[in-house]
């Protein structure tokens, strides 16, 4: 969750510089600002909310006392949001802002007295205990990945729940990395020749990439359940995440008229096969899953990177890197493009444990 935030806050990592005819200290000191944007201070105050909850609750499941977790979840997080703020006079597009500073922090605050309500009605020791007849042991990255799933969705996606296109901006990295290198010219070269452009996804495709992209995250669901009616609750759980973030996503770039504009024959086909497919592996052991959950990631990657951009895609893309969502523009098109390559490898690490995991 820190990463994320500090993520989140120094975005794009580019154009470093000393301000100019400024010292230290009053880098130091915090502007407030003129303007009044009400979106960015309800996304600074929600950002940091989470961050004092989850601080707060782990403080207090350690054993700490309700004061000193309450102070922990407020303080490191206003440290952590003054930071960031102070970091961002070196970066240029960024605007260091004591009312962002402000709001971050009472967004920890919210979120470290919402745990305290949490803990004095009992609802976090319930949490814990459902949390331990629900999920086997080992559990916590593939609950994390599963959190960030529907964040992931948010990112504009060539194909319906189609995660992890990243083909195009690892060869952006490669050119970069490789220009002006002596040794690397034939690659260079390589890389830097035109391709061929890709051509549309057939409806077959489109269907099966759509279903992949649903299965994944249901699959990954089942390998931190035992076998039975549990897994079926997760599985609905996993489409309604997956239908909400499409129709939201679609909904803040185009409008609430369009919001169900993604649904298309192909998005349909793609989740009734997952219902189905969702269905008898419910009952399959938990070893098993994980594979089948490995095979669908991979023909998920293979299948995304082959996809074109279509105008309306690209259109959706633009408006995210220049327009309102240019500060949670990196947080989500990172989770776009890498949540499949994590879920892969956790995936890979649990069936290489050595504790039974059947």
């Amino acid at each position: 969750m820190l990463a994320l935030v500090v993520y989140a806050s120094l975005y794009p990592f580019a154009g470093w510089r000393w301000p100019s005819g400024n010292t230290l200290w009053a880098l130091l000191a915090l502007p407030w600002p003129p303007w009044l944007t009400a979106l960015d201070e309800a996304l600074n105050f929600a950002g940091y909310l989470p961050l004092g909850l989850l601080l707060a609750v782990a403080a207090l499941n350690s054993g700490w006392r309700m004061h000193r977790s309450l102070l922990l979840a407020l303080l490191l997080p206003a440290l952590l949001s003054y930071t960031n703020e102070v970091v961002q006079h070196f970066l240029p597009g960024r605007h260091p802002s004591l009312k962002d500073w402000a709001m971050n922090t009472l967004g920890a605050a919210a979120g470290a007295l919402l745990a305290a309500a949490l803990h004095a009605g009992g609802l976090l020791q319930r949490l814990q205990s459902l949390r331990q007849r629900w999920f086997l042991r080992g559990s916590a990255g593939a609950l994390a990945l599963l959190a960030l799933w529907p964040l992931a969705l948010l990112f504009p996606t060539p194909v319906p729940w189609g995660l992890g296109q990243i083909g195009g901006r690892l060869r952006e990295l490669a050119l970069a990395a490789l220009e002006d290198v002596p040794w690397a010219e034939e690659a260079w070269a390589l890389l830097a020749a035109p391709t061929p452009p890709l051509q549309a996804l057939s409806p077959l495709a489109e269907r099966l990439a759509s279903m992949l992209g649903l299965l994944a995250p249901v699959l990954l669901a089942y390998a931190v359940v035992r076998p039975g009616a549990r897994r079926l609750v997760l599985a609905l759980g996993a489409l309604a995440l997956g239908f909400i973030a499409m129709a939201l996503s679609t909904l803040l770039n185009f409008g609430p008229v369009h919001a169900l504009a993604w649904l298309t024959p192909g998005a349909k086909v793609g989740a009734l096969a997952t219902a189905v497919v969702a269905l008898p592996a419910a009952l399959l052991p938990r070893r098993l899953v994980m594979a089948l959950a490995l095979v669908v990631l991979t023909a998920l990657l293979a299948l995304v990177q082959q996809a074109p951009t279509d105008p309306y895609y690209a259109l959706t893309l633009q408006s995210w890197e220049l327009g309102r969502w240019v500060h949670f523009h990196g947080l989500a098109q990172w989770l776009a493009w890498l949540w499949p390559f994590f879920a892969v490898g956790w995936l890979l690490v649990r069936l290489s444990a050595r504790e039974s995991v059947s």
